[in-house]
């Protein structure tokens, strides 16, 4: 069950950081297949990533460390001093959070322009007045 979301407003300063560090992480197409690569495939190291993705072990480690600074992944010492990087949750938990409640604070003043623009296109139906009528110019 997802939690309940918070206005955006009330969200704590540092939540609202860490959503913010989440989404301009998540912006980038490469990062968003590395965390795909790792919900799918659980923990791996930037070797293992890069033998799965069309990109360098050198430009993957780069895009975990960001991962990692927003919290999105976790470095953990493996076998033979390699580190595996683990998904984190907790961090896309709390942007979701953000995302719900701008959603929810959009939908109230939507469906309530919805309503007023189905009144008015169901309302009766007015006629035109002719103002030209009996004028000759």
């Amino acid at each position: 069950m997802p939690p309940e979301p918070v206005p955006p407003e009330a969200m704590p300063p540092e939540a609202e950081a860490a959503a913010e560090q989440v989404f301009t992480a998540l912006a980038d197409p490469t990062r968003r297949a590395i965390v795909a690569a790792l919900a799918a495939g659980g923990p791996a190291t930037a070797t293992d990533l890069a033998g799965q993705l069309p990109i360098t072990r050198q430009a993957i480690a780069k895009h975990l460390a960001l991962l990692a600074g927003a919290g999105l992944v976790t470095p953990e010492p493996g076998e033979r001093r390699r580190v595996r990087y683990r998904l984190r949750s907790a961090p896309m938990q709390v942007a979701q959070q953000f995302l719900a409640a701008l959603a929810r604070d959009w939908d109230s003043p939507l469906g309530a322009l919805k309503d007023h623009l189905d009144r008015t296109a169901h309302g009766p139906a007015t006629a035109p007045t002719d103002r030209t009528r009996g004028h000759h110019g």
